[in-house]
């Protein structure tokens, strides 16, 4: 699976839809996950290093000390509507389960596969609209199945670090400023 997209959830005020879909293939699978695991994720994505490493830094940290990798994640099961995940690494014990965000966000710092069950993509997997032409126009799908289920567009990182920037000026926290700032400026 690749992660397509991820957006603020118009259902759950607070949490995020997270956009998996099948590698070469036109199923889809949306999860949904809170603001901090989908913070963690946006920041490996965009390739942002903060500071001071988050969770999901400080767990591969400490996974490599013990002297094993993340071999795969799989999203193995859906039980009255939760998604279950297994960790599986070189090391025992090889597999750990873990909840599909955090298993995603750890995922995505090894460059490690991520999988979903087929049992799991028959009852909650989607069909993309599969459409002849250019990537853009598949794109363009995307981003209207994504306004259809999001009333409000997600604002972009920058957007973030920006409002974040402006707040930390108001209270007059320039040493955060200025790490904020430089992070804006490392997006380009």
């Amino acid at each position: 699976m690749e992660i397509i997209g991820l957006t603020s959830s118009p259902q759950s005020s607070g949490s995020y839809a997270l956009i998996l879909q099948e590698t070469g293939g036109l199923r889809r699978l949306s999860i949904l996950i809170g603001a901090e695991v989908a913070q963690s994720i946006a920041l490996e994505l965009e390739q942002i290093k903060p500071p001071r490493p988050v969770t999901h830094d400080l767990l591969k940290s400490v996974i490599e000390s013990l002297g094993a990798n993340l071999l795969e994640i799989t999203i193995s099961d859906l039980r009255d509507g939760t998604f279950y995940a297994t960790l599986t690494l070189d090391a025992t014990p090889a597999e750990i389960d873990a909840r599909p965000s955090d298993a995603i966000a750890l995922a995505i710092r090894w460059g490690a596969p991520i999988y979903v069950a087929e049992s799991v993509m028959r009852e909650a997997g989607v069909m993309a609209q599969e459409e002849e032409g250019e990537e853009e126009e598949e794109e363009e799908i995307m981003e209207q199945e994504i306004e259809a289920a999001e009333p409000e567009r997600p604002k972009t990182l920058r957007e973030v670090l920006q409002a974040k920037l402006d707040e930390a000026v108001k209270s007059e926290d320039y040493e955060r400023a200025a790490q904020i700032r430089d992070e804006i400026e490392r997006l380009g």
